[in-house]
Parts: structure tokens; sequence; C-alpha cells
């Protein structure tokens, strides 16, 4: 493009900024969608031809730089004065849980190894079983009896092993 990009500033701002304002309503996101179209233009300048709709280009680009932001809206959270109250699924902190580890740690040492390797690192039996040794299926078995033994552990009244 052979004019200056000062001129389609100028020329081409305010069909721009409406365009912004008409996707995102007045305020701070339309401004930036507008310098976003801007920078994009600046970035493209020495590639578009003499004869480029500089208007149309900016406009669509324009519009583009909207919808991102609408959609970025969309996945930001939003501040609260107050948070929702909703019970903890994994107890309440600073609850004496230590009683769960203690019985993980009264486990036999491969059931405990299994069981840490598998259940709570993630790790499949197969590479469980490279860890502590042993075949994969001595492993699931030992995790499988340590599970048992927790589960005996911890069972509530009423409930049937």
């Amino acid at each position: 493009m052979t004019t200056p990009f000062e001129q389609a500033v100028t020329r081409h701002g305010a069909t721009v900024l409406r365009v912004c304002r008409a996707v995102l309503g007045p305020g701070h996101d339309a401004d930036d969608a507008w310098s976003e179209a801007f920078l994009a233009l600046l970035r493209a300048w020495p590639d578009l031809e003499d004869g480029t709709n500089v208007e149309a280009w900016l406009v669509r680009v324009a519009h583009r730089k909207a919808v991102d932001v609408t959609r970025r809206r969309g996945r930001q959270a939003v501040p609260t004065g107050e948070l929702p109250e909703q019970a903890s699924r994994l107890g309440n902190p600073g609850a004496d849980d230590t009683a769960v580890w203690e019985a993980v740690a009264a486990l036999p040492e491969r059931q405990r190894l299994a069981v840490a390797y598998h259940y709570l690192g993630g790790l499949p039996h197969a590479e469980t079983a490279a860890l502590i040794g042993g075949s994969a299926a001595a492993v699931r078995r030992a995790s499988a009896d340590g599970i048992r033994t927790l589960r005996r552990t911890y069972l509530t009244e009423g409930e049937q092993p």
C-alpha cells in the first residue's frame, strides 16, 4: 500500500469504532477491539495491494475482533461479592483426616505401595509393577486387597461389604 497508514486511521477510525461499539457496547472492550483491528491492519499494511478497499477490510477485521472479545467474556470468571456455599467432596479443610493416612500406613508394604502408586499416583498396574517389582497381575491383586482392607476399615454402620 502506497498511502500512509495514518490516513487510514484518520479516514476509517470512526467507522471501525462504531462497528466495535455496535457489537460490544461502549467501553474499554470496544476500544480494545478497535486497537486490535488497527494493529492487524498495521501488520498487513505492507502486503496490501493498492486497490484494496481498506474500509471493508477494517470493518471485517473489527467485527471478528469484537466477536473474539465476546467469546472471551464467556470463558472468563465473573467476580462476585459472595461465594456460594458448597459442601466439599474432599472433606473439610483442617479436619482431622489422619485416620485415613494411618490406615493406609498400616497396610502391608506391598499393598500400601500398590495402592499409593495406582490409586493415588494414577499409574497403571504394569508401571507400578516395574517400580515395586513383580508382575502386573500381582500388583493388581495387592492393590485390590489393600482397597478391600481400607473399605472394611471405613465401612459405615448399615452398609454391607
